[in-house]
Order: C-alpha cells, then sequence, then structure tokens
C-alpha cells in the first residue's frame, strides 16, 4: 500500500503559562512512501516522530494537510476504518488474556460482512504466531513471558488482520541490548515476508539504518533529509545529521579555509577545491582518520581502547567542538602509548564541511570539477 503524506501538519496548543502561541510538532511534512516499504522516522525526542505516525494511525487529526492511503485519503477517516496495525512501545497486551486471545482480540471486534467464525480466527492467530514464532505460547498469559516475547505477541496482534499499514513506535525501546538486536532482525524478516509497508519510529539511528529501506530525519518538527541509510550517513546535509547519525559520533572541529584548503588549527589537513575562504566546522568520521607518524593532523593522545576488531583512539584538539575525539583504527595498527601526540591523515570522503552560520553543507570540487 503507497501511502502519501501532503503537507502534514500538526499543531498543539501551548500549555505553558508564560509561553503563548502553539507548539508546531509536524511542520508542512511531504512524503511519498512506495508500496511494501519499510521507511524509519529517526530523530531525538520531541522531533515530531511519534505524532507522524499518530496521524497516519488515525489517532490525532492534522491541523493541515492530508494523507492518503493508495488512492484513498483518510485524513479524516476514524482509526479503526483505516486498516493500520499498531504496535506500542509498552507491549499493551491485557494481562488477564491469553496469548491466543490478545492475538485474537482485533479480530473479535469485526462487523458485519467481516465478522469472522471462531474456527477462523483461531486459524488466524496461529498463523500469526507462527510468523513471529510464539506459536508454542498459546495459552500462557504475559506475565508469563520475557519481554521480546511479549513484543512479538504484539506484532501478531498488530498483524493478524493483515493491515493496509504497519506503524511501529519505538517497539525495541524496553528490551535490551541481544533482545533489541535479535527483535530488529525479526521485524524486518516478518516485513519481507509480508510485504506490507511499514513506518518505523525510533531515536536509535543504528537501528534505523540496519532495517529501513530509507530513513526520515527529523528535527523539531521538520525533516531534514531522506535517503537510503548509507546515503544519508555518507552525504548528510547539515551539520545535524551528520551529529545525529553515527556510533561514534562524528568529530566536528572549528575550521578555517585559506586558499582552497582546509586548516584546522594551524594544520592545512585537507584540499578543498572550489571552496572560498571562509570559518567552518570540519566534521570527521571516526572511521576517518589513518595513523601516521606524519600525518597533517596532530592531537593530544588521552587513551587507547582496544575493542577486539579495532582500535578507538582518544585524543583532543584545541579546535575540538566537543569534550574528546574518538578515533577508530585497525587493531593492526600500533599506538605509542607514551607518545603526547598522536598524527593522522584523514580520508577525504569521510571530511565534511558545513557553513559557520546555516550549518548547511560546504561540498567540495573533485578535480574533475564535479562537486
Amino acid at each position: 500500500m503507497k501511502v502519501v503524506l501532503q503537507n502534514l501538519t500538526k499543531k498543539f496548543p501551548n500549555r505553558g503559562r508564560k509561553a503563548r502561541g502553539e507548539v508546531i510538532a509536524v511542520n508542512d511534512f511531504s512524503f511519498e512512501i512506495p508500496d511494501g516499504e519499510l521507511i524509519g522516522l529517526l530523530g531525538p525526542s520531541g522531533c515530531g516522530k511519534s505524532t507522524t505516525l499518530n496521524l497516519l494511525s488515525g489517532l490525532i487529526k492534522p491541523t493541515d494537510g492530508k494523507i492518503f492511503f493508495g488512492e484513498d485519503d483518510v485524513t479524516n477517516l476514524p482509526a479503526e476504518h483505516r486498516g493500520v496495525g499498531l504496535v506500542f512501545q509498552n507491549y499493551a497486551l491485557y494481562p488477564h488474556l491469553t496469548v491466543k486471545q490478545n492475538i485474537m482480540f482485533p479480530l473479535q471486534n469485526l462487523k458485519g460482512a467481516k465478522k469472522l467464525t471462531k474456527e477462523v480466527m483461531q486459524q488466524k492467530a496461529y498463523e500469526a504466531a507462527k510468523l513471529v514464532q510464539i506459536e508454542e505460547l498459546m495459552d500462557r498469559k504475559p506475565s508469563e513471558l520475557s519481554g521480546g516475547q511479549q513484543q512479538r505477541v504484539a506484532i501478531a496482534r498488530a498483524l493478524v488482520k493483515m493491515p493496509r499499514v504497519l506503524l511501529l513506535d519505538e517497539p525495541l525501546s524496553n528490551l535490551d541490548a541481544h533482545l533489541r538486536l535479535q527483535t530488529r532482525e525479526e521485524i524486518r524478516r516478518i516485513q519481507r515476508e509480508t510485504g506490507i509497508t511499514t513506518v518505523f519510529v525510533t531515536h536509535d539511528q543504528e537501528e534505523a539504518m540496519s532495517i529501513s529501506d530509507r530513513i526520515v530525519v527529523m528535527k523539531d518538527g521538520v525533516v531534514h533529509q531522506i535517503g537510503k541509510p548509507q546515503e544519508v550517513y555518507d552525504n548528510p546535509v547539515n551539520l545535524f545529521v551528520a551529529k545525529f547519525l553515527g556510533t561514534p559520533p562524528i568529530n566536528v572541529f572549528s575550521g578555517t579555509i585559506r586558499g582552497q584548503k582546509l586548516f584546522i588549527g594551524e594544520e592545512a589537513v585537507l584540499e578543498t577545491l572550489g571552496v572560498p575562504d571562509q570559518e567552518v566546522y570540519a566534521a570527521i568520521r571516526p572511521e576517518g582518520f589513518v595513523l601516521n607518524p606524519k600525518g597533517v593532523l596532530g592531537c593530544t593522545l588521552k587513551q587507547v581502547e582496544v575493542m577486539g576488531r579495532d582500535i578507538s583512539v582518544v585524543s583532543t584538539h584545541e579546535a575540538l567542538e566537543g569534550t574528546t575525539i574518538r578515533s577508530i583504527i585497525s587493531s593492526e595498527s600500533k599506538v605509542e602509548l607514551e607518545a603526547a601526540q598522536v598524527r593522522f591523515d584523514v580520508k577525504p570522503h569521510k571530511v565534511f564541511l558545513f557553513n559557520k552560520e546555516t550549518e548547511e553543507r560546504i561540498c567540495i570540487k573533485k578535480e574533475t570539477g564535479e562537486a
């Protein structure tokens, strides 16, 4: 099912005594989700991603704009008639019902021509349970299940009606690290098997990047960038997107462009063809550093953390916009632990420049003349 958002806006009245006016939770959001895609809505708390999900589900109405499921305008259609499956962060299972009864619950509310017999409902419940691999737990109560099992029950309940659109509101937040990894892989498997158009809300960029066909990065109700996860990571449009994506986070320096070269402190670290002289933010991904005793950038060494296949070199620099630099290098590299300074070369494609005032991306021309 294709989903289209047209200039979607949601405003809430400001409840503060001092501040008046309205709070814009979602601001002029336009986007088309192709049939069968899994889209990750990503951003910090308060960015508007859950509000967008609630607008899609019909739990709240937009202040402006339209929502289409396929060719159907569902903007004013009640939630129960939209054909959506919704999975909440806190599972929202009925504690007095068994797993089977929880899964069957949406089917029991069907009326008229859609009403099903008890046998058909049970069959559909078992099919949904098998899809999420909990068919052996059907007679248990939610209190007898682990967090991961409860989340699977919630997903099965959302899938049992084979919804037109599946909406997942931070479904992994209450799980431990191992279960988060396992469950997100299951969500991706289930989505591919069913082909249901899915919107996945999370503040965890690793989750969004690992399972989404495309991600939508939001802040303060505004969409900042939409694209395939790797493309957004490799080509952030502004400093916010660059800082939000990546673990460890990107390292941001105050830099200067002089004579088509990027200077960090007094050291020229990169050719910047076509970029006029100006003050900039220079952001370098952790994997963008190459250990070299004669490298272009010198940093004060703080410590070295061995992480198995990689080494994290922790250092500082007077031009750093933050506390420490984290550089991820191969475990085969040799770092002099007693040295006061460590030097790096930088990988040009892992260095991004941003305007000091607007924080928008500044593109560096390649030698071929392309931006």
